[in-house]
């Protein structure tokens, strides 16, 4: 019983500072290894997952090697990227190729069968991209993540702001001024904008105190969006 507890903290505690180690190193192979994997990425991923797994679930399992293990798993992926980002040859050699699977409006088998994709994956990725008729696609390709991109036909795209001759009116970024009722100083600053200037275009809206807001926005022309909480009281402009 004694041993069973002992196991039992030695696992609680191998978790604790296992995943902090994992997390650090999992920030620093960056982005590319949580986004669309590419096959390599994939088997680092596998990898730690299985000495992670393996020294949880195994007390007799060493610790420290472990963690020697994932730092020299994580490195290696970042070296080989580089390699990868450097070298295209390379590059390609450890990734799949994009493949087309649909040109014109029709689908290419010959390549479909070449990647093990069905139909109806084919089809079932077509309708997550909003195109319900293959004849609608100019173009369709598998790229190495697996995902599918599309290009309609000319006569099947939505039409831009452009074709329809329209001036769009520019908006810009929002940006959180204020967030659960507190005024964020440095993002005022970094927006060449003071607390007074923000406060009078409140006042334009009926709002004469922001406690209560749970976000403001603002954009680059200086349009201001509120959202309230459920107990706030929204104050019309006195009009004189």
């Amino acid at each position: 019983m004694v041993e069973e507890i002992k196991d039992f903290g030695l696992v609680f505690l191998r978790i604790i500072t296992i995943f902090p180690l994992l997390l650090v190193m999992t920030m620093y192979m960056g982005k590319r290894s949580i986004g669309e994997l590419p096959i390599f990425d994939f088997l680092i991923i596998i990898s730690l997952a299985s000495v992670v797994g393996a020294d949880i679930a195994d007390p007799n399992v060493k610790h420290l090697p472990t963690a020697f293990a994932i730092i020299s798993i994580c490195l290696f992926q970042v070296l080989v990227s580089k390699l990868a980002i450097r070298n295209r040859t390379f590059g390609k050699w450890i990734s799949f190729e994009p493949t087309v699977v649909i040109q014109n409006g029709k689908i290419i088998v010959q390549n479909i069968k070449s990647i093990r994709y069905s139909l109806d994956n084919i089809l079932e990725m077509s309708r997550s991209k909003g195109v319900f008729d293959i004849e609608e696609i100019e173009l369709g390709i598998i790229e190495a993540s697996g995902e599918l991109s599309v290009y309609k036909k000319a006569d099947k795209q939505p039409p831009t702001i452009e074709d329809l001759s329209i001036q769009k009116t520019p908006g810009g970024i929002a940006y959180p001024v204020i967030i659960e009722g507190e005024i964020q100083q440095e993002l005022l600053k970094r927006l060449k904008l003071d607390q007074k200037t923000l406060l009078e275009k409140l006042k334009q809206k009926g709002i004469h105190s922001y406690d209560s807001i749970f976000v403001c926005t603002i954009n680059s022309v200086g349009e201001i969006q509120l959202a309230y909480t459920d107990h706030d009281v929204k104050y019309e402009p006195i009009q004189h």
